[in-house]
């Protein structure tokens, strides 16, 4: 790294080659895309580069791992550690997508970022608006499914297939209540007129075995009340989309509005 060195033997750490980004970059600068993911425990693309956001006027080039981006809109609020900084959740998010070109992969970092409330809909809207337009549309039609209610990749996965198949489609995570205002249930799909609903059942969103009782539980609390609940696991709605397809037509055929449900919507 030109003008910068390590004061010490062996192989850098990434802490170390952050701080090298840094000041190489010069004053003012912020790390950013899938490093400060790192650090803000979001999933990000595995990469060896580290971006760095440095003001727009500054005269510098990319070096060894360190990749600069010229901006008019550094950061005024920053996620400090010790010395280094870091753009915040939103922001990183936002500047990691644009260099994405599957739908998948955006929809699944910004349900990830939104569903372990790093951030919120708002707040990616928001640096959505403002940044650049190149490399947005990927990035807009994600935020658009997450504000509908859309958490996973699994669940987008959904989605799309619905979208292609002629069937009516559902309202994502809607809340259930009984008559008397009792939450029953949060399901990743649910047509209330037919009372079927659909779990994307994800060992990656049961991050204890407490998780996965506590899903089973909402799963019979459904049932108990006349629900249809159709569990399907994100491998079978990849690589056997007309079962799983069969299964909710046979289900949406046989299916009727549950008495007593209330659904509300966010």
């Amino acid at each position: 790294m030109p003008g910068v060195y390590l004061a010490a033997t062996g192989t850098p750490t990434p802490i170390q080659q952050q701080m090298a980004a840094m000041l190489y970059a010069g004053h003012g600068s912020v790390i950013t895309g899938p490093a400060a993911l790192k650090q803000h425990h979001i999933r990000g693309p595995a990469t060896e580069l580290i971006d760095v956001l440095i003001p727009a006027t500054r005269k510098r080039r990319d070096a060894a791992f360190v990749r600069l981006h010229r901006t008019t809109r550094l950061p005024t609020r920053v996620w400090h550690l010790g010395p280094l900084h870091f753009a915040l959740p939103a922001r990183a998010v936002a500047d990691t997508v644009r260099d994405l070109t599957s739908l998948r992969d955006v929809r699944a970092m910004v349900a990830d970022a939104v569903q372990r409330s790093h951030c919120t809909v708002a707040d990616l809207s928001e640096e959505l608006s403002t940044g650049p337009s190149v490399g947005s549309a990927l990035f807009r039609e994600a935020l658009t499914d997450v504000a509908e209610g859309i958490r996973s990749a699994a669940e987008g996965d959904l989605k799309d297939l619905l979208a292609k198949s002629g069937l009516s489609m559902p309202l994502f995570n809607a809340s259930l209540f009984d008559g008397d205002g009792t939450f029953i249930a949060r399901p990743d799909a649910w047509w209330p007129d037919k009372g079927v609903a659909v779990e994307v059942d994800s060992h990656e969103w049961h991050l204890s075995p407490d998780d996965h009782t506590r899903t089973l539980e909402r799963q019979r609390r459904m049932g108990k009340r006349g629900i249809l609940v159709l569990p399907f696991t994100p491998r079978e709605i990849r690589t056997q989309p007309a079962k799983v397809l069969a299964a909710i037509r046979d289900a949406l055929k046989s299916g009727r509005r549950p008495d007593n449900v209330k659904t509300q919507t966010t």
